[in-house]
């Protein structure tokens, strides 16, 4: 009589769900997050127990978050936007002549024209990679320049200052609500809403079909031109939504408001595990990537370091994320071939 093993017992599910946090790529990036902080605070203790200390870490990487989100939205699709910057400097400087140009406007008109702006810009974006079919690093870096040139012309040598701007939207940049600021509340509802999107609606995981395999995805009936012009959209009227809230925290806009924001924010996204080829991360990863560089920028200053060795880290960061996402993509094919051999 041949004796037959038992079956695993079934795993706990509070240990199944430890097991996810562990394995996630965002729990390193937080370890790596709280690394910086406990570094820099041992090397000088007001960089987090301070009142300005701890406001600036929660308040300083909370508009690069929302446009990283968005970035992390096109990324996903196996595409890339680096106009995002420009857009962002466009919708600030459209910020500050709306409330020059018609005083007493409501605020939420404001943010309306921004989002909307932003939205639109985004629009062409994706509508000449989806429909024309040419690769977004080309259009984007295009639009860059158009965005950027057609803010240059508009504000010249002109630029908004803090009294320009009514007391109440300057305090959306400077104001807090139980200790915490108001920019990065707003900034998590938008990352939860965001994350909400891509984990339980169809069109949200339909992004990520997409990034996996493009041609696949098109054979198997999904609506590859609308996700992406859709991707674009998001990520645009985010931008947009940044730029407002760019005029209200730093009340100074000028034509290079927003310049070098599209190479952060991808940054942000790939350092967060979004991976480049397209598929694979969440916003939550963006975020935090976005969290992660910002805090390195006010840590390495702290602790003596040069600011030509502050960009190498985080061209190292870059470069590192992107040799990880592919040692797991080569470990994760090699998984799939041994099990099909396996099953044979």
């Amino acid at each position: 009589m041949t004796a037959t093993a038992a079956p695993p017992a079934p795993s706990h599910p509070v240990s199944r769900a430890v097991g996810r946090v562990f394995k996630a790529r965002e729990t390193a990036i937080v370890i790596a997050l709280i690394a910086v902080i406990l570094v820099a605070t041992i090397s000088n203790p007001s960089f987090l127990f301070s009142s300005d200390g701890f406001r600036d870490l929660l308040l300083t990487p909370s508009l690069l978050m929302l446009v990283a989100v968005g970035q992390a939205i096109v990324i996903i699709t196996r595409n890339v936007d680096l106009s995002v910057g420009s857009i962002l400097g466009l919708t600030a400087y459209l910020t500050g002549r709306l409330f020059i140009d018609l005083p007493g406007i409501p605020v939420i008109v404001v943010f309306l024209a921004g989002i909307a702006l932003g939205a639109i810009l985004g629009l062409v974006n994706g509508a000449l990679v989806a429909l024309a079919k040419v690769p977004a690093l080309v259009i984007t870096l295009g639009t860059l320049y158009i965005y950027r040139g057609i803010n240059v012309a508009w504000a010249g040598s002109d630029r908004i200052n803090a009294s320009d701007l009514p007391a109440d939207f300057r305090g959306l940049g400077t104001g807090q609500l139980i200790g915490i600021p108001i920019l990065t509340i707003i900034a998590v509802v938008v990352l939860v809403i965001a994350a909400w999107y891509l984990r339980n609606l169809r069109s949200g995981r339909e992004l990520y079909a997409i990034g996996s395999d493009p041609g696949a995805a098109h054979l198997y009936g999904l609506r590859v031109t609308r996700r992406v012009i859709g991707a674009f959209l998001v990520s645009g009227a985010l931008s947009g939504f940044a730029g407002v809230l760019y005029a209200a925290r730093y009340g100074t806009v000028s034509s290079g408001a927003g310049t070098g924001w599209e190479f952060q924010a991808i940054g942000a996204a790939v350092i967060g595990g979004v991976a480049i080829s397209g598929g694979v991360g969440t916003v939550w990863g963006a975020a935090i990537g976005a969290y992660l560089l910002l805090t390195i920028n006010r840590a390495l200053p702290i602790l003596g370091i040069q600011d030509f060795w502050q960009r190498a880290v985080l061209g190292a960061l870059i470069i590192g994320a992107i040799v990880l996402d592919r040692i797991l993509a080569l470990r994760q094919s090699r998984k799939l071939l041994e099990a099909r051999e396996d099953a044979r």
